[in-house]
């Protein structure tokens, strides 16, 4: 089962995405992160997503880049947290992708995809403010557009978190 979690800034989602991953029961777990580390927030942001899955049994892989070569070989599920993160890093990394991060991204998912039993993907919402940004901005905002719409005709359900309330809706089979 492929399953794609979205919501805006602290909605619920990773909290979501990981009861979904424990629900779904296979082992073992991987936590593929892709936040990379470059200031105190972002610290203090891992430290307490590593607080919430302490417990949970997962193995972590930290990605910032070139997801086409991690290797989830042999994981029952695997977490991918976050989209977001990932296309930044692409886009704006020394060594990413930059203009071919959604070829980049997309490609790496459906390897992913192919080596576990169960794949989860958070992204977030970042639409929907109204606020006229500037151009790099705007193309950030059309690369991840993108690859969340690839994403969600991929997978078998998608559910937006929303107040940490679920919303599916996309649900192709039952577990979600």
């Amino acid at each position: 089962m492929f399953v794609l979690v979205t919501g805006g800034s602290g909605s619920g989602k990773s909290e979501y995405a990981e009861q979904t991953v424990v629900q779904l029961g296979a082992l073992p777990r991987l936590y593929i992160a892709t936040m990379y580390p470059f200031d105190e927030e972002c610290h203090r942001r891992i430290q307490r997503h590593q607080k919430m899955r302490a417990e949970k049994g997962f193995e972590t892989l930290e990605c910032y880049t070139g997801l086409k070569y991690a290797d989830a070989t042999g994981y029952g599920t695997v977490l991918l947290e976050c989209m977001s993160n990932l296309t930044a890093n692409e886009l704006y990394q020394e060594g990413g992708a930059g203009e071919q991060c959604v070829k980049e991204i997309l490609e790496g998912v459906h390897k992913i995809k192919d080596q576990c039993t169960h794949l989860v993907i958070v992204t977030n919402e970042i639409f929907s403010d109204g606020i006229e940004y500037e151009e790099e901005t705007r193309r950030y905002q059309r690369y991840l557009a993108t690859i969340n719409q690839k994403l969600a005709s991929m997978a078998d359900a998608v559910v937006e978190v929303v107040c940490s309330i679920p919303l599916v809706h996309k649900r192709e089979s039952e577990g979600v």
